[in-house]
């Protein structure tokens, strides 16, 4: 039997202002073929998962908190208990907007890595508008803060 306990992970800080735990997949000791899944915790006012897109179909269940959901050319807001299917090869983002932490749980297949992780800890992630499609009207600005 293998159990990953989040309480003693150490997880990832990225420069968009986030901590991701894996809990299938990755660094983590549970792997699978199908699907990964992870917890990550968006920083308060901004904290984000940038613009981005991936070859698996994906699904974002945010568990406490407010935000910005950007897929394609939609936005939308977006609070504890929701679910956003994200579908492979759409770019998406993920912004906090509240004043507390924002939590969710990724999961997505089948596993294997995402480039933007490490795009975003080089700072290569290709930037929306110029490199990529522009996120929608109104939107939360892309975080491309090079790494610390």
């Amino acid at each position: 039997m293998i159990i990953t306990d989040l309480n003693k992970m150490e997880g990832r800080r990225f420069p968009a202002r986030r901590h991701t735990r894996n809990i299938v997949g990755g660094a983590a000791p549970i792997q699978a073929e199908q699907f990964a899944m992870g917890l990550v915790v968006l920083d308060p006012n901004g904290g984000q998962v940038p613009w981005h897109n991936q070859e698996q179909e994906e699904v974002y269940l945010v568990l406490e908190g407010d935000g910005e959901m950007c897929l394609g050319k939609e936005r939308a807001p977006v609070s504890a208990g929701q679910a956003v299917f994200i579908p492979p090869g759409e770019y998406h983002q993920l912004t906090n907007t509240g004043d507390r932490p924002m939590k969710m749980i990724y999961c997505y297949g089948p596993a294997g890595d995402v480039a933007h992780w490490k795009q975003e800890l080089e700072g290569t992630l290709p930037k929306a508008g110029k490199d990529v499609p522009s996120l929608p009207e109104g939107a939360w600005p892309q975080c491309t803060d090079p790494p610390e």
